[in-house]
């Protein structure tokens, strides 16, 4: 893999003491670094300065942008002063430093994610940057499956809803009551219009909202909410919900039924984990996700960005392997949970008062 830095022409003694230790960790595992960022690079770590958040003008999503911000200070709640300049400089991932020596430049740092993960960049003990190389390195290879293609093919007995998506409806109520939903991130109030319109072309998002949930329709389809809506308030058909009936491997691609008299959202980006899920378990009748947690649960061993390949086979695999694969709850790490069950009433019923709203980071 090609990695590269930009933007660290004037950057600060931090900012190349953090160069010097990630060459040196991704060089001794055999990544090339290349003078200057190229559409080859699977990396780049780029310089993002607090006062003047800009994005990294890549060509492809396939290439992972790692924001790298020094603040001034020890910020006890790193995730509400880094997660505006991780949207603003539309990074995959940003590592943000408060205070930090140049001779120690992780000390104190944390990672922060889209999916409003905040986690110290590296252990206390060791090599740092070998550690933070571990950390970073599943997640920039990691495989994004968030294209949509629309057929205009949903059946017209579908298009005012069916009870299956009543029931997501009446579920996101219950969300909402219980506070488990983030108040969705105001992406065109931060950013301005020239680069809501990049993300949009870059990711085809046009908001970001947090939690999923979704119903078994038949056999290969089911309803799930769309990208970018209030999950508390989920309505139409063809709006906040979307009739899911495959992937297409030649396209990397959810495939659609929608309305042909409606301009369909996209799908929320966890769909190929839903699928997955519905393939390998056929009693499985519902999903939801949220970015909450319950305790005892068994946990995904890597926290891989949401609409991955990864982390659909991640969660896969770990309700395969629970005694009670119907009644599953999986911890997703410094993310939330993916909990199944027959219906969403009665995941609801059995999750119970034991959800919390605090994910544990780490």
């Amino acid at each position: 893999m090609r990695f590269a830095f930009a933007d660290f022409e004037d950057g600060s003694d931090w900012l190349h003491s953090v160069r010097a230790g990630l060459s040196r960790a991704f060089t001794a595992h055999g990544h090339t670094l290349v003078p200057r960022p190229d559409d080859e690079c699977g990396i780049v770590f780029h310089a993002v300065r607090e006062d003047r958040p800009r994005p990294y003008p890549r060509k492809s999503r396939a290439t992972f942008v790692i924001g790298l911000t020094e603040i001034p200070d020890q910020d006890p709640d790193p995730l509400h002063r880094g997660y505006p300049l991780l949207v603003r400089s539309i990074s995959n991932m940003l590592l943000l430093a408060g205070a930090a020596a140049p001779e120690h430049p992780l000390r104190g740092a944390h990672l922060i994610t889209p999916e409003l993960g905040c986690y110290p960049a590296a252990g206390r003990d060791g090599d740092a940057f070998e550690d933070l190389y571990g950390r970073l390195t599943p997640l920039a290879t990691s495989h994004l499956v968030i294209d949509n293609v629309f057929d205009p093919d949903l059946p017209p007995e579908l298009w005012d809803g069916t009870e299956a998506t009543d029931d997501l409806i009446w579920a996101s109520r219950q969300l909402a009551a219980m506070h488990l939903l983030p108040t969705p991130f105001p992406v065109g109030e931060v950013l301005g219009p020239e680069d809501t319109r990049y993300l949009k072309r870059l990711y085809g998002i046009g908001g970001l909202s947090y939690g999923n949930l979704s119903v078994r329709h038949d056999a290969t389809r089911f309803w799930m909410s769309a990208s970018g809506v209030d999950k508390g308030r989920l309505g139409r058909v063809g709006d906040d919900i979307l009739l899911v009936k495959g992937y297409d491997a030649a396209r990397d691609a959810m495939l659609l039924s929608v309305r042909p008299d409606v301009e369909p959202h996209r799908v929320s980006v966890d769909a190929i984990e839903h699928l997955l899920i519905y393939d390998e378990h056929p009693e499985v009748g519902a999903i939801l996700h949220v970015h909450a947690w319950v305790d005892g649960i068994r946990t995904t061993a890597i926290n891989y960005p949401c609409g991955t390949m990864e982390m659909g086979r991640a969660v896969a695999d770990a309700i395969r392997d629970d005694p009670e694969p119907l009644r599953a709850v999986v911890g997703l790490r410094n993310h939330g949970i993916t909990a199944v069950g027959r219906n969403l009433r009665e995941i609801f019923e059995r999750l119970g008062d034991g959800v919390r709203a605090t994910v544990p980071m780490r």
